[in-house]
């Protein structure tokens, strides 16, 4: 084989093996479940169904969940002032961990009118692994507090899973969780409160930080590196080569 042809070799060699380990980068898996509530109410029980998404962004040792709904799951038959609405729920774990990590969003930013579909916003909360492996989050129990009472919402069709990570566990701690309620409410104060339930179409709610990135983007970047210095260091071979190719004719 020829000087060149051997250098092309070892080219297309490093560049194909950094191209392997990009592909090996971990991704997460996300899909928008459609969940059954069936919420429990000051003034009787409800049902509705809404799509539910969940995404994460690596932040630190943790990731960032985010929880959206993209229809309404409640009303209420008066009218919920500005900042008389809180959401919060839990998001199940499986696969290689259990437990549930607690999320949670703002009030409620305008009025909500009487008998209209309750705009939930994004709930968020902070998840740390500690086992290591492909975690799944479902979701899991809503919790609606307004003018002093409370509205529990529960899956009632065993959805699936909303997103797919594979992580690595620190080995010890506990799962995080956001701030704000955690979504235990028993649904049977008394009072005026969340009503008829409704799937009326709504978009996700806008209390959370909207996060175009998703899974564990820190671990692909970290192999793309290590590709690129594995192509750079193939690069440097095939200049020594050529240098003591050269040194060895001028002889």
């Amino acid at each position: 084989m020829s000087y060149q042809k051997q250098t092309a070799a070892l080219v297309l060699a490093t560049a194909l093996a950094g191209s392997a380990l990009l592909l090996a980068a971990p991704v997460a898996q996300a899909e928008v479940q459609d969940v059954d509530y069936q919420c429990k109410t000051p003034i009787g029980n409800k049902g509705a169904v809404s799509p539910i998404d969940i995404k994460s962004v690596k932040s630190g040792s943790g990731y960032k969940l985010t929880m959206s709904f993209q229809k309404g799951v409640s009303s209420s038959p008066v009218e919920l002032g500005k900042g008389a609405m809180k959401p919060s729920a839990l998001i199940k774990l499986g696969g290689a961990e259990s437990g549930t990590v607690p999320v949670s969003g703002p009030t409620n930013s305008a009025a909500i009118p009487a008998n209209t579909p309750i705009k939930i916003s994004d709930l968020s909360g902070t998840y740390t692994p500690k086992e290591s492996g492909k975690v799944t989050f479902t979701a899991g129990v809503l919790t609606i507090k307004a003018l002093g009472t409370t509205t529990t919402c529960t899956p009632a069709n065993n959805p699936e899973p909303s997103l797919t990570l594979d992580v690595k566990g620190s080995g010890g701690g506990g799962s995080g969780g956001g701030s704000g309620d955690t979504g235990a409410g028993s649904g049977s104060d008394a009072g005026s409160g969340t009503g008829d339930a409704s799937a009326g179409s709504q978009g996700a709610g806008g209390g959370g930080d909207e996060l175009p990135q998703t899974g564990p983007a820190d671990s692909a970047i970290a192999l793309g590196t290590l590709g690129g210095t594995v192509l750079l260091a193939g690069a440097a071979g095939v200049l020594w080569l050529t240098r003591r190719n050269q040194a060895a004719r001028s002889r």
